[in-house]
């Protein structure tokens, strides 16, 4: 003769239409299940947030003032004086003289400005939780004069 009052539970509200589950068994005992609820914490990644980072070119007209130097060639004549007998004239010489200037060469080169270092960074901090737990005790009531012997205070 087994007789089971199972106990009715919303799983909504985490509570027990029926506060108890009785399991009687054939030698007039019955057992009583006590439940606790514990808890059980897990913790997961979220994304709270993105950074892009990219690197953007600016272009920018840079006008400089560099001083060259060329050379010109300068030629004198003299005029020869009949007068004068001892300049010596009628002969012609030929002088070759090389002319020269400095260009300006641009040449353009990288250079590093600055490092940006990238990186993430982890911080442990404690966060309390507070939950409600429901443990469930046994409370005997008794009628008339029966004997209930504790067998947990008994030695």
């Amino acid at each position: 003769m087994s007789k089971n009052k199972i106990a009715k539970y919303d799983s909504n509200t985490n509570d027990r239409k029926v506060s108890e589950q009785v399991i009687y068994d054939t030698d007039n005992s019955a057992k009583l299940q006590l439940h606790e609820e514990k808890l059980d914490i897990s913790k997961k990644w979220i994304k709270t947030g993105e950074v892009a980072i990219h690197k953007e070119v600016i272009t920018e007209e840079k006008t400089i003032t560099i001083p060259v130097i060329h050379e010109e060639l300068i030629i004198e004549k003299k005029v020869l004086d009949a007068e004068n007998p001892d300049q010596t004239g009628g002969h012609t010489e030929i002088i070759r003289i090389p002319i020269s200037e400095e260009r300006i060469e641009v040449i353009k080169h990288p250079t590093v400005l600055e490092d940006v270092a990238i990186y993430k960074r982890q911080f442990q901090e404690t966060r309390p939780i507070t939950e409600t737990l429901k443990k469930e005790k046994v409370h005997v009531e008794t009628t008339g004069n029966p004997e209930v012997v504790d067998k947990n205070t008994e030695k």
